[in-house]
């Protein structure tokens, strides 16, 4: 998401363009208000939902560049006037903008994001990362092994060298989804019963899940619950993590279930 408008900013500080954004929907419609095109002479960053609408979007912008006085907001019937089987209507506004403007389109096109604490840099942590870099999400990396990092990662992620690994807990952003996945049962142990901790004395933690099998959580269970944990504590433990009905264990395959279950989660969604 912080790629996009960073693209834009970079393209904009040498050319003008037009910034369109859904200004108001009724019905069912491709995108929500907010989300924005950036229009150029000779191209385009960003999406207002693709399609004819996008298309007449863009050359009302282009014409808009050359021609000032044009309008600056459009209305769109998507079913009568453009042949989209949406049948909603959108307003789109249209603001032409230039590199005199960059430090604020910065603040205002800022993403809004969820935290999200991911434990663990191995095969499946390193695709993960990669899923969530292009998902409005505010990550931070930790792992105890030094050099375990790569040295190229996505603009939203930090890199966390912890040890040991679950005194990063207490130092998590008020929110955070947490997902435990280190090199080792024991850590991960140590990571879960940290997280239970903290959400008994601050509430501040959505979202707990532990890559691992039924089985595995049955053992951790069971070692929790002897540590005095209480059913209803446990039973804020996904495990396993991801959405159902995935099969496939290759580290992409798993990482993209785990990144769609955050999405449900960070939505308001219960766990599956």
């Amino acid at each position: 998401m912080q790629r996009l408008t960073t693209l834009f900013l970079s393209q904009l500080a040498h050319s003008n363009a037009i910034l369109v954004r859904v200004q108001a929907t009724q019905g069912s419609v491709p995108r929500e208000p907010g989300a924005w095109m950036a229009v150029f002479e000779g191209s385009t960053v960003g999406t207002v939902g693709g399609g004819r609408l996008e298309l007449d979007a863009i050359v009302h912008a282009r014409a808009l560049l050359r021609d000032a006085s044009l309008a600056r907001v459009q209305h769109y019937a998507l079913g009568p006037s453009l042949g989209q089987c949406c049948g909603g209507q959108v307003s789109l506004s249209f603001t032409p903008v230039s590199k005199d403007d960059m430090v604020a389109l910065a603040v205002q096109l800022r993403p809004s994001t969820v935290p999200v604490a991911l434990f663990g840099s191995g095969h499946v942590g390193a695709a993960l990362v990669q899923v969530l870099g292009l998902l409005p999400v505010d990550l931070t990396w930790i792992d105890s092994r030094d050099q375990d990092f790569p040295s190229d990662v996505p603009d939203n992620v930090r890199c966390e060298h912890s040890n040991p690994v679950q005194g990063a807990v207490a130092q998590l952003a008020a929110g955070s989804r947490v997902l435990v996945m280190s090199f080792s049962h024991a850590e991960d142990l140590d990571i879960v019963q940290a997280c239970l901790l903290r959400q008994r004395a601050q509430g501040d933690l959505p979202f707990v899940g532990l890559i691992g099998s039924k089985t595995k959580w049955a053992t951790f269970r069971h070692r929790l619950g002897a540590k005095g944990f209480s059913d209803a504590e446990l039973a804020h433990v996904t495990c396993p993590i991801g959405v159902p009905g995935i099969d496939d264990k290759r580290p992409e395959v798993i990482a993209v279930a785990v990144a769609a279950q955050l999405l449900q989660v960070a939505g308001g969604a219960s766990p599956s």
